[in-house]
């Protein structure tokens, strides 16, 4: 049952770009650029490696000019890296590609996000195949470092290559759904990553002392996590609300002490604060500074990493060709989309605080949510379809 599509040469490569374990915390992205070399070779597209951090993590881009390359261009953003598996969790090899009967491919990236890259891939070679000619230069990026951190687009927008890309409007990752609605991406919420560091009076723990870390701790732990249950019954009580709609608040670490018996001279706890984009980020962090101060003196706010301001988002109107000509594709194919705010965070981010409007799409629906899970798997028409989804999106914001 499962020749039709492993003899699809769509299929075949894609599951041989999911054999590259290129995971972290150690990716190795080189076999990576070569099958992006043989594919760009094969699509007759222009290849370029660029090293904006150093020659651990490549920025590859594979370029086909449009007929009015005058025009700003389009990018086709997807990222190489993949997350940490358990294999003993896994119903086969995570990088083996595992084709079943029912077209289930199991592999760590089906969904998250090398499944997108090469849609893109397809998407255009069908383009070509019909010899259907394109207004506007497309550049498709695969980029690295998007799981952990700053290595990838975020470091390759504040560059010189980029620039000289015009880069106009870009389609980067959504997610899958498990209904038939497509989610779509216009806006990411902001990040604060914090840590209270509270000390206190240290002293033997068979005595009751004063202005203890733990006292102070307790008391900043209270407000965050009352603040978090509100947002909670918000997201409950409100069925038109989302995920990417409320401000989310995660306990992620504690840390500090020596031994049972000793009252620690300092307690540290750790917080993940994704901010709704109503949110005046200003105010949330006065509101932070009011709290320490009733819990008590010695109670320092660090940063590990914060967003300074509310992320921009892509406008969803007429003022927008590129979303107009999105949208028109959309509705061509008679897909049922619902525009939303991502809960977490893509590349797309890095894209929009460049002015850059961004959409996150991954065309996947009837699919369950298995990103970073394990036994992650794409349905194989699932992804086929994706291809026919893509070329009408990318002829349309290619010619608007």
């Amino acid at each position: 049952m499962t020749e039709k599509w492993e003899n699809n040469e769509e299929i075949k490569i894609f599951r041989e770009y999911l054999r590259i374990p290129s995971v972290h915390p150690n990716p190795d992205y080189v076999p990576c650029v070569d099958f992006l070399r043989r594919q760009a070779s094969s699509l007759g597209m222009d290849f370029k490696v660029f090293y904006p951090v150093n020659e651990k993590n490549p920025i590859v881009i594979l370029s086909l000019k449009g007929s009015d390359p005058s025009l700003p261009a389009i990018l086709l953003n997807s990222h190489m890296d993949v997350v940490p598996v358990f294999p003993e969790k896994w119903s086969h090899p995570p990088f083996s590609a595992h084709l079943d009967s029912d077209g289930k491919i199991f592999a760590r990236g089906s969904q998250d996000m090398k499944c997108v890259g090469t849609q893109f891939l397809g998407a255009l070679r069908a383009l070509k195949r019909d010899g259907i000619v394109l207004k506007r230069t497309i550049h498709a990026s695969f980029v690295p470092d998007e799981e952990v951190g700053l290595l990838g687009m975020a470091s390759f927008v504040q560059t010189a290559d980029f620039r000289t890309l015009n880069v106009g409007f870009a389609l980067d990752e959504g997610i899958a759904s498990p209904t038939e609605i497509f989610p779509v991406f216009y806006a990411e919420r902001s990040c604060w990553c914090i840590h209270f560091k509270c000390s206190g009076t240290p002293g033997h723990g068979s005595l009751l002392h004063k202005n203890t870390a733990g006292e102070k701790l307790r008391k900043i732990l209270d407000k965050m996590m009352d603040f978090r249950e509100k947002e909670a019954q918000r997201l409950e009580n409100n069925p038109d609300l989302l995920m990417g709609d409320v401000t989310t608040i995660n306990l992620t670490t504690i840390s500090g002490g020596v031994q049972s018996n000793i009252v620690p001279p300092m307690l540290k706890i750790g917080f993940d604060i994704r901010f709704a984009v109503d949110v005046n980020l200003k105010e949330f962090e006065q509101q932070l500074k009011n709290w320490i101060k009733e819990a008590g003196d010695g109670i320092e706010l660090e940063f590990e990493y914060r967003d300074v301001f509310t992320l921009p988002a892509t406008k969803l109107d007429d003022s927008n060709i590129y979303w107009t000509a999105f949208k028109g594709a959309i509705d061509e194919l008679k897909l049922n989309i619902h525009p939303q705010v991502f809960p977490a965070q893509t590349d797309s981010r890095y894209l929009r605080q460049m002015g850059i409007p961004a959409i996150g799409f991954s065309p996947m629906n009837n699919t369950p949510v298995l990103l970073h899970d394990h036994d992650e798997f794409l349905q194989a028409d699932v992804y086929l379809r994706g291809i026919d989804i893509f070329k009408k999106i990318i002829d349309r914001v290619a010619n608007c």
